[in-house]
């Protein structure tokens, strides 16, 4: 079996039912991955239906076209139109119609295609350059950030977008240690600096990488730009699900739609955010810090 039959997406079922996906509806995945949620809505489109995905990663857009081939071999004449945009989600309001889509889904954060992958840089469990780019053809790279960084700069980094309680003590040791090239040797002089304490549940060097990866891709910036366009692009009824994987993407998240519905572009779906049940965590650890989140657009605002 190859990576991409194994590969089955977090929280799928659940991302389709809140999606609702409607025969010859419009629907946007604004982060195609492997296409494990565009392969799910495909086959609820129908052949009147549409699907639009983005994808920022050359490398996820090539493998997600072979899944969506193959769909398209097994689904013949049923196969919905789709249409691939190799580029950052954040330009959605540029090229969707307004009020023209039925659903919009959007997987926030980094794939495990990134994290399986050493030549990438995004994991400290395998000897890989420091990169973390999810677009590899700009932007800096981790390297460029540990390596250039002032110490104040790279712990206040660190703190914000890692929620790194110890990030000064990190940052300094960053300093001392530079010139930093691989992920390996940056996980090392981390956790000598922050080793993990007995409560840790997660590497000491976690923190720092996400930090970093959050950062070099803007992460949080395009979170807010998709946000901030989604009401606008929906239909009355149409249906936005995101799913987070950190406080910070499920903060963000949270707080659109509250606002959202106080505006009346609204109504909440999800009272609480949508979990991975017990199953699916122990077919898929990443699962287990999932969180989804729903709502409706309502008919007019």
């Amino acid at each position: 079996m190859s990576e991409l039959e194994r590969h089955v997406p977090v929280l799928l079922q659940p991302a389709i039912r809140y999606l609702n996906v409607r025969k010859r509806g419009t629907y946007v995945d604004a982060t195609l991955g492997f296409a494990g949620h565009s392969s799910a809505i495909a086959r609820q489109l129908g052949r009147e239906g549409r699907l639009i995905a983005f994808d920022r990663d050359p490398e996820a857009i090539g493998l997600a076209r072979r899944r969506l081939e193959a769909l398209r071999q097994e689904l013949g004449p049923e196969m919905p139109e789709v249409i691939l945009y190799d580029l950052e989600f954040s330009e959605i309001a540029g090229l969707i119609e307004p009020e023209s889509l039925d659903g919009l889904l959007a997987d926030f954060g980094a794939s495990s295609m990134h994290f399986d992958q050493a030549h990438r840089g995004f994991s400290f469990q395998a000897e890989g350059p420091l990169d973390m780019r999810m677009n590899p053809r700009q932007g800096p790279t981790a390297a460029q950030v540990v390596n250039q960084f002032g110490e104040k700069d790279l712990a206040d980094l660190i703190y914000e977008f890692g929620e790194e309680r110890r990030s000064r003590r990190i940052a300094r040791a960053i300093v001392r240690a530079r010139p930093i090239t691989t992920t390996a040797q940056l996980a090392r002089i981390v956790a000598a600096a922050a080793p993990a304490m007995k409560s840790d549940r997660i590497h000491p060097a976690t923190r720092t990488f996400q930090a970093l990866r959050i950062y070099v891709n803007a992460e949080l910036d395009e979170i807010r730009a998709l946000l901030c366009a989604a009401p606008g692009l929906l239909k009355p009824g149409g249906r936005l699900v995101v799913i987070s994987f950190h406080s910070l993407e499920d903060r963000l998240a949270k707080d659109a739609l509250r606002e959202g519905a106080q505006q009346g572009m609204y109504q909440v779906l999800t009272r609480k955010p949508v979990t991975a049940d017990a199953e699916e965590t122990d077919r898929n650890p990443r699962a287990r810090s999932a969180k989804l989140r729903a709502a409706e657009r309502k008919g007019s605002f």
